[in-house]
């Protein structure tokens, strides 16, 4: 991992880890579920253009040209590790893949070429990316209307960030001798909003918006020499902005004090750890 900001990182902004590909999937699985609920709700029949936004590793964006296989998709993140893996599975060349930051990103260059026109994009994705996007209550009309006629938006953000794991992970941070270095990159990780405030902006520009919460009881197998599952999950997604400030004996000691603290909020048992983790989704249609 670097310790350098990913890319489109403001100046001054808290950095984070690098993504790591190898980690992220270590929970493919359960991670790849909400997705599969979310586009489940989404009704495009032959969409002409369709967009991942914050695709990651790229196997759950080629889910989307398994389903429509007639449409050009394209896949966006700002993470080159990320990018690189998705390159490496799409053997096909059948998604474009472009790096981006979400708050850089312009919806009306989606097209083959160039600018999108009149037509838009058809289905714009983002899943389990917005918390990390501050700003993104401000883009997302930018992206409604880039859609277009009868195009659809659909997001789906964890809402688990008083749970537990994200609770104590700040509570280990407080105490931590850089806690002052750690706040920042831990606030900005909690920028979603709550289910009603996305059906509100949605509802302002289309009468058909679907919103709601599911959560997920996860059950992780948990070997009892190893490492917590918890901490496993973490490290590949909400710890980030912790381990890009902390390096060695200070890391060290945070994540054992984090550990000890995971060991008591979700114990092992024989089949292993219950992780409850909520999500919020949304599903916004435009007129046709």
């Amino acid at each position: 991992m670097t310790d350098a900001p990913p890319p489109g990182a403001a100046p001054g902004r808290p950095s984070d880890a690098a993504w790591d590909p190898r980690q992220y999937a270590v929970f493919a699985g359960p991670r790849g579920r909400p997705f599969a609920d979310l586009l489940a709700r989404v009704e495009a029949d032959r969409p002409g253009l369709v967009v991942d936004l914050g695709c990651g590793p790229g196997e759950l964006t080629l889910g989307l040209a398994d389903r429509w296989p007639d449409a050009q998709v394209v896949g966006i993140d700002s993470s080159p590790q990320m990018l690189e893996r998705a390159r490496t599975l799409d053997t096909g060349g059948r998604v474009r893949w472009q790096q981006a930051a979400a708050e850089d990103w312009d919806a009306t260059s989606a097209g083959p070429a160039g600018p999108a026109g009149p037509a838009g994009i058809d289905v714009l994705v983002t899943n389990a990316t917005l918390q990390w996007v501050p700003s993104h209550l401000r883009l997302v009309p930018t992206w409604l209307a880039a859609l277009a006629p009868g195009g659809t938006f659909a997001l789906q953000v964890p809402a688990n960030f008083d749970a537990p794991s994200h609770r104590l992970m700040r509570e280990v941070a407080a105490r931590h001798p850089r806690a002052a270095d750690l706040a920042p990159g831990l606030d900005r990780a909690q920028a979603v909003a709550r289910p009603e405030t996305y059906a509100a902006l949605l509802l302002e520009r289309t009468p058909h918006v679907d919103v709601w919460q599911t959560t997920y009881e996860h059950v992780l197998a948990a070997d009892p020499d190893g490492p917590h599952p918890v901490l496993e999950w973490v490290r590949g997604t909400g710890l980030r902005p912790v381990l890009g400030v902390l390096e060695g004996a200070e890391r060290e000691i945070f994540l054992s004090d984090y550990e000890q603290a995971l060991e008591m909020a979700y114990p092992r048992r024989d089949f292993g750890v219950l992780f409850p983790f909520t999500r919020t989704f949304a599903v916004a249609r435009m007129p046709a």
